[in-house]
This record gives structure tokens, C-alpha cells and sequence, in this order.
């Protein structure tokens, strides 16, 4: 085959056979060649001509649900979540030039943008922070198993839901951020993962630290004003009622 080297070749000197990549002879230390043949990386043989480079093989990251069995991309862009979050610092920005009061969610007969702007309104940083947090990580996560959709049905369902829920009450003078949304994303998340250790089946999250999170931001209403207790338990409550249905989504489907 052109292009191919032998097998061997023989030494001059003292008639052995040796490798026809080396320079010396291993048995009498005669000079068999200057500079040892290059390899050839597309087939592994040496050969004179110079070795063209060939491009790296890439993968694109894998999308949800592309083979079955394997999940999605563990690091890949959820697009909705990042959606809520930068609209949450919009808000925040915002704020400074509009009275609190004209933006908080008082009742349920006031204007239909009441409803949605006051979740996206925090007049705490660290209250902002606490509910943006567990929105980023537990969205993100859900976004990336169950995908963008589900992500904004918690936010609308739990965070707006929540925040209706509080003002049909009425026992809250104003009422801002989304904690529902937070606690209602953390619930639908760590819901199938409870009921997995319980029986003893592997599951993907750290119950310890979705604890921390989740007790953060329960403890809001008592430290930051703006922050509904009912908004916060509202949005617990039917965010694990949205956990149960993935669970059992997830088991027929298997």
C-alpha cells in the first residue's frame, strides 16, 4: 500500500531487524537514519508527508428529552428564568422614581396591571435577593427538565396566584415581590426528590440546602415589609401540588 513503511528494517552494521521509527540501531548503536519518520495522525502510520490537522469533533450539549433515558445539558441557558429574574431587577430599578404605594397590590379592584407588576417589585434588597436566588436556581432547574413553559405557569400560578390569594384575604396593606413564586418553584422541584428518598431511589438535589433556601425565604414576611406571609404559603401549597403532578407525570411515563 503506497504510503505504508515496513514492517522493519535491517541494520547495515551488525544485520538485525528493528523498528523503522528509531534513529539507532539498539544492538550496535549504528546511526540508521538523521531524524525519525513523521506519523501520519489520520491513519497511525509514519510517512514523509507533513500531517494535516484535523479538526476536534464537537457535540452540541444535549436537549431535553433527545434520548430517552438521558437527561438534558446540566448547564444550559433557561431562557424564561432568566427572563423573570431580569425583569424582578427592572423593577428594583425602577422603584426609586415611583411611590411605593402606587405600585404595591393593595386589594382585588384595582387595575389589571396590578396584578402582575407588584411581583416583579421588591422594596428590600435582601428581601429581592433571598426570593431572586431560589427563583434562579430551582427555575433554572425545572426549566431545564420540564422546560420554559412550566417555569412561567409556576411563576403566573404561584407568584401572581399567591399575590391574589393575599389580596383577596386582605390583611396585608401592600403587597410586593413574588415569594409564592419562589416557594412554588422550590416545591415542584424537591417534591419528586422527598418522595424518591423515601423509597429509597437515587435522586438529583440537595435536600439540605433546598431546606436552607426554603426557610429563607419563609422567614421574609417577618423581616421585610412588602412581604406577604399568605402570598408566601399560597404559592408553597400549589407549587407541591405542581410537584405531585410532575411525580406522577414522570411515573406513567416510565
Amino acid at each position: 500500500m503506497a504510503g505504508t513503511p515496513d514492517l522493519f528494517v535491517v541494520c547495515k552494521k551488525c544485520g538485525s531487524e528493528v523498528s523503522p521509527y528509531i534513529t539507532e540501531c539498539p544492538y550496535c548503536g549504528t546511526r540508521l537514519r538523521k531524524r525519525a519518520p513523521k506519523i501520519d495522525r489520520r491513519t497511525g502510520d509514519a510517512s514523509p508527508r507533513s500531517a494535516r490537522k484535523l479538526p476536534r469533533p464537537m457535540l452540541t450539549p444535549l436537549r431535553r428529552d433527545e434520548i430517552p433515558g438521558i437527561r438534558a445539558d446540566a448547564f444550559g441557558r433557561p431562557n424564561m428564568t432568566i427572563a423573570l429574574i431580569v425583569l424582578s431587577l427592572v423593577g428594583y430599578l425602577i422603584l426609586p422614581f415611583v411611590a411605593d404605594r402606587d405600585l404595591g397590590l393593595v386589594d382585588l379592584h384595582g387595575a389589571a396591571w396590578k396584578y402582575v407588576v407588584p411581583a416583579f417589585v421588591y422594596p428590600n434588597a435582601w428581601y429581592q435577593l433571598a426570593v431572586l436566588f431560589t427563583i434562579g436556581i430551582f427555575g433554572w432547574r425545572l426549566e431545564l427538565r420540564h422546560g420554559p413553559l412550566l417555569v412561567l405557569a409556576l411563576f403566573v400560578a404561584c407568584g401572581l396566584g399567591g399575590n391574589a390569594i393575599a389580596a383577596a384575604v386582605n390583611l396585608d396593606d401592600f403587597i410586593f415581590g413574588a415569594p409564592g413564586a419562589a416557594l412554588g418553584m422550590l416545591a415542584a422541584w424537591v417534591l419528586p426528590d422527598l418522595v424518591r428518598a423515601r423509597r429509597g431511589v437515587d435522586y438529583d438535589g440537595d435536600l439540605i440546602g433546598t431546606a436552607v433556601l426554603g426557610i429563607v425565604v419563609a422567614v421574609m414576611p417577618a423581616v421585610a415589609w412588602g412581604a406577604s406571609a399568605i402570598a408566601t404559603f399560597s404559592g408553597l401549597v400549589l407549587g407541591a401540588l405542581a410537584g405531585l403532578m410532575l411525580l406522577r407525570t414522570q411515573d406513567t411515563t416510565r
